[in-house]
């Protein structure tokens, strides 16, 4: 008899997971293989019972013409039959009664609790979020444990049933065997010369075998009664959804479990559906219910996630490919999977699963972004103790000091940017800033470059303005700023961060690009809510794949030494625009351009009739600007991520 090599684990029972119903599937498969060779075998076997009755009748009738050996010959053959029925056919019969009997009502019953928790776990999916009723939840969440509960206890009854089987059925196909060979020798034991002392070993050592079976059997069924017993003493929280106790994992670098993923059925309509999902390598994989493996739904290397608001379900998030043009919307049952996903997606975006030791890479990334968030209470204040990013490493790249940057290998993250580097998401205008700008009489920033009489001197002279609507995301202190690169890595980092603390809110700002300056203002109040003078922006860049992120770098002194010329120190500001970031970039580079004009007044004559002017020949005009910006007073100044 070949051994029992697997056997299903009673611990996989609740999570439900594909795996385990495909080697469920493989059990019933052979539960099924075996009913119906028992009842072909159970056939011949009844055939066989026959022919022996039928050959005890034909004996009988033969003794009456031999009347020497009538109770000789017709008692043996009878004896013959009885032996047949008892140890041949009997056990077959009671093995399909019982056993395989069991197994069918066990699995309608497994069946039926798994429906009912589909069910359940689909009312509790269309939970609302934002008009939540507390008794709703409750018997909601009641619910769903109750049929969670069933489930496992069905599923637990029908994986033990099951892996008795492999057990038993090795016995009920030798019980017959036996009987029947038991059968034929006592039946030609008329003549000791037939049985030989080998068969009696043999029929001995299968005896022994059928034993032992039985035994192993007794003890698996005892510790699966046991496990049992275990697994359904615990508490009722372990069946509830959004019950998690242990704390959220932000280092993995793979996950697997059921999702709800939205797809559309019409122009404006959409359907949820509960999936399981699971990483391998790179990729999103999916496996529906029924599906032998899994198939890649999406590749995550360099893709982007982050937390949406979704017809009012909760704990949903969006993963969107590198080019921007596949995007899906899955949602989590509780809020430790939701952001688990969400950590563990954006870790495989970095391709950590690609070095030597993933699970370390991972833990001390996910402690810089825990570092990168410690509040900023200014752009000009940093916090006491934390690193120059000029000085914090020897070597360190200075924009300042003409030095080239050099060419070669790719410059690693810590080149760029300092460990945990602090990250400011929002800009604070200080009351004392706010006080002065308004003191004279309320007045406000225009920021369509219309001028009277009071405007200042540098209003005057600037031969560019251009207004953009722009987001912003964030600031760092970097190390070097003579190195686009260095925008790159500090995006990545400020939208990880984001998506790593849940941080998704973002105001809506006017960002003024004129002939001098850089100014980011308020569309309500107009105030001017922080000011760069152009030749402090010493790097700008839009993103490489996302064109609406655009970002620069600002060189700044830190005289925190005493020195009197002080350090050059430099520092990152990320955007997101409504427009193409590259337009951004094009109007501070046409700015640094006409700022070096001013130094040739033909060179400015020259550049000056090579653009268009306004109707009073002083603005510089560039491509008119969609209604992004002019509308954006009027709309809702609070936008999504």
């Amino acid at each position: 008899m070949p051994a029992v090599h697997h056997k299903l684990l009673l611990e996989e029972a609740l999570q439900d997971s594909p795996q385990t119903r495909s080697l469920l599937s493989v059990f019933e498969e052979d539960s099924g293989t075996l009913t119906d060779y028992t009842n072909q075998l159970l056939q011949s076997m009844q055939r066989v019972f026959g022919a022996q009755s039928e050959m005890g009748l034909a004996t009988e009738q033969l003794s009456q013409q031999l009347l020497d050996y009538e109770k000789k010959l017709n008692s043996l053959h009878s004896e013959l039959a009885n032996q047949m029925a008892d140890g041949m056919v009997f056990p077959l019969i009671q093995f399909r009664e019982k056993d395989l009997t069991e197994i069918s009502t066990l699995k309608e019953i497994f069946g039926i609790a798994t429906d009912e928790h589909e069910a359940a776990m689909v009312k509790y999916s269309r939970l609302p979020k934002k008009k939540e009723n507390e008794k709703l939840k409750s018997d909601l969440v009641k619910e769903v444990a109750y049929t969670r509960r069933k489930q496992h206890q069905g599923s637990l009854q029908y994986y033990c049933a099951l892996n008795a089987l492999q057990y038993r059925k090795r016995v009920a196909m030798l019980e017959p065997m036996l009987g029947y060979t038991k059968a034929q020798i006592s039946f030609f034991k008329k003549g000791i010369e037939l049985v030989s002392k080998k068969m009696d070993n043999f029929l001995s050592s299968v005896s022994n075998m059928t034993q032992n079976i039985q035994a192993q059997l007794d003890v698996e069924a005892e510790a699966m009664r046991g496990s049992q017993r275990e697994f359904l003493s615990v508490e009722d929280t372990v069946y509830m959804p959004d019950k998690d106790t242990e704390p959220v994992n932000r280092t993995l670098i793979q996950k697997a479990g059921y999702l709800n993923i939205r797809n559309k059925t019409g122009l404006v309509t959409t359907a949820w559906d509960r999936l399981y999902f699971f990483t391998q390598g790179g990729n999103l994989m999916c496996q529906p219910r029924g599906a032998v493996a899994g198939g890649m739904v999406l590749d995550l290397d360099n893709s982007s996630v982050m937390a949406v608001e979704c017809e009012d379900r909760r704990y949903c998030f969006q993963i969107t490919s590198p080019s921007g043009k596949t995007s899906m919307i899955l949602q989590a049952e509780s809020k430790r999977e939701y952001e688990e996903w969400i950590c563990t997606v954006n870790n495989i975006s970095r391709q950590i699963y690609l070095t030597d030791n993933p699970e370390a890479v991972a833990i001390r990334l996910n402690q810089t972004a825990i570092q990168a968030v410690t509040p900023i209470t200014s752009f000009e204040k940093r916090p006491e103790g934390s690193p120059n990013p000029d000085r914090a490493k020897p070597g360190g790249v200075h924009a300042a000091s003409g030095g080239s940057q050099k060419t070669g290998a790719a410059p690693e993250p810590e080149d760029l940017i300092a460990p945990g580097t602090p990250i400011q998401f929002d800009i604070m205008l200080p009351a004392s800033e706010f006080q002065d700008q308004n003191r004279a009489g309320g007045r406000r920033t225009n920021p369509f470059g219309e001028t009277d009489d009071d405007c200042s001197t540098e209003s005057d002279d600037s031969l560019l303005q251009q207004v953009f609507a722009v987001r912003f995301q964030g600031s760092m202190a970097v190390r070097c700023g003579n190195n686009q690169e260095v925008i790159y890595e500090a995006m990545r980092q400020v939208l990880a961060a984001r998506a790593i603390h849940n941080i998704f809110r973002t105001t809506e700002s006017h960002l003024m690009v004129t002939s001098s300056s850089l100014r980011l203002i308020d569309p309500q109040t107009q105030v001017t809510r922080i000011s760069f003078q152009l030749g402090e922006v010493c790097q700008f860049a839009a993103h490489q794949e996302n064109g609406r992120l655009m970002g620069f770098v600002v060189e700044g002194r830190d005289w925190s030494d005493g020195d009197e010329e002080g350090e050059p120190s430099f520092s990152t500001f990320v955007f997101e625009s409504n427009t193409e970031g590259e337009k951004i970039c094009y109007t501070i580079n046409l700015a640094k351009d006409i700022t070096e004009a001013k130094k040739d007044p033909e060179a400015l004559a020259q550049l000056m009739k090579n653009m268009p002017l306004t109707n009073d020949g002083k603005f510089l005009l560039l491509e008119p600007e969609t209604g992004d910006t002019t509308n954006g007073a009027e709309e809702d100044l609070e936008s999504e991520a």
